[in-house]
């Protein structure tokens, strides 16, 4: 059963529904309003069991948000949990989803029940005396020494440090039985294949269309006709835990025994270069424009210091022209580079005129895609393989794209890997065009 009990009520026939809803009072019929066993469907519904992590995997837009804020909103109405931790993947990312989203903390709770959103103190305060303490997985330190009895941690897979969980963990440790929510698109990362190994571990999966009632046609229809059929969809909108893909490039396995926590010194760097794959239209429907960052730099190994790579940021996003160009500058001056490597295909001249407007002085080289996307992205992989190429935390939009993209077969058009193709320009010179790397 997916349906909620609002959604089977309203499938009656009329008189069905009549006889079940006339005799209500004005007040019950408020009370139903806001009573989330009412609206929820099952799998949004905290399961019985002696559970203590409830891990909840869905497609975008698919109301996961929304279960894990009345989770935390039942615990601190009913006195369940005193103290509880809130923790997403930036400190952004807590406050405008977890709490101030239209489907968080404050937008779900009742208008007498409201809790006090304190900011400056970074928490949340109940009625009831219940405080819901706000945490960036960005920061995994600040989660050393506080105790809470519950916890909800939003888009897990997408920390850059996990050690951000086992903090949290550590911290999950009052009353009787402490718990924690976990809501999150289902990457493989080993965070959450190790979850659903666990016998500790109750796990619920649902898809972007299974909250189709909630969602607007027109976004639904943008979802079927870009994703549908993708091994990026497979993902996003049908919550699947897609492991190795075969055809593509990259493995995960790859980043996984590559991944570094930190950043090489600044002494030990040689070059660090910004790629850009330009988009050249805005809009909510446009490609994203791809800006990745990676560095060259000493890494001793087997006694002898070879230059490795070391992908150090993902800043891409979706934007106006002007918008991207700023951010490129913004990459730039952020990490210190010494070079722009943009696309111009698409965009020709006008790459190089926006980015300029913003820093005139920038060092800049435009580059031209004369071979297909796996052909120039083969020998980047390649440096994967061997070893050489780490990234700095987790790049989780980044490496779904490495590690989903895969030939388009003819006449069907793929989605566009703006953060790959990105990448692969970054690495090309750095490395490939250079031939900078020692290679033992």
């Amino acid at each position: 059963m997916t349906a909620s009990l609002a959604q089977r009520c309203a499938a009656l026939a009329p008189d069905e529904r009549a006889a079940l809803l006339d005799d209500i009072t004005d007040g019950e019929a408020a009370a139903l309003e806001l009573d989330w066993q009412w609206w929820a469907r099952p799998k949004q519904i905290a399961p019985a069991g002696d559970w203590r992590i409830w891990l909840m995997m869905a497609g975008r837009g698919g109301g996961k948000t929304r279960a894990g804020a009345e989770w935390v909103r039942d615990l601190a109405e009913t006195g369940q949990a005193a103290r509880i931790a809130l923790v997403g993947a930036t400190a952004a990312d807590v406050r405008d989803v977890m709490i101030e989203g239209e489907s968080g903390l404050l937008a779900i709770a009742p208008p007498d029940l409201r809790p006090d959103y304190q900011p400056s103190k970074r928490r949340v305060v109940w009625k009831t005396g219940a405080i819901a303490h706000a945490y960036s997985a960005d920061e995994p330190n600040r989660l050393r020494g506080p105790q809470h009895d519950a916890a909800w941690a939003d888009e897990l897979a997408a920390w850059r440090y996990p050690d951000a969980w086992d903090q949290l963990r550590f911290g999950v440790r009052l009353g009787s039985h402490p718990r924690t929510a976990v809501t999150t698109t289902p990457r493989p990362v080993p965070l959450i294949l190790d979850l659903l190994e666990r016998d500790d571990v109750a796990v619920a999966s649902w898809s972007t269309f299974e909250n189709a009632a909630n969602l607007a046609p027109s976004f639904l229809d943008e979802l079927r006709k870009r994703y549908e059929g993708t091994q990026l969809g497979r993902q996003e909108i049908y919550a699947e835990v897609l492991r190795e893909i075969e055809g593509a490039l990259w493995r995960r396995a790859w980043i996984e025994a590559a991944r570094v926590r930190q950043a090489p010194p600044a002494d030990a760097v040689h070059r660090i270069v910004v790629g850009v794959d330009p988009a050249v239209t805005g809009g909510a429907a446009a490609d994203e424009t791809g800006i990745v960052v990676g560095c060259l730099a000493d890494c001793w190994c087997r006694g002898s210091p070879e230059r490795h790579v070391y992908v150090l940021d993902d800043m891409s996003l979706r934007g106006s022209p002007d918008t991207w160009a700023q951010a490129v500058v913004r990459a730039y001056r952020l990490h210190g580079a010494d070079r722009v490597v943009a696309e111009v295909n698409q965009g020709g001249d006008m790459v190089e005129t926006l980015i300029r407007q913003h820093e005139p002085g920038i060092s800049y080289r435009s580059v031209h895609a004369t071979q297909g996307k796996r052909t120039r992205a083969e020998p980047v992989a390649a440096l994967y393989e061997q070893g050489i190429v780490h990234h700095v935390g987790t790049l989780a939009k980044l490496e779904d794209q490495m590690c989903s993209y895969v030939q388009p077969e003819p006449g069907k058009r793929a989605v566009s890997p703006d953060r790959m193709d990105a990448l692969v320009w970054a690495l090309h010179e750095l490395v490939i065009a250079r031939r900078a790397v020692l290679v033992a």
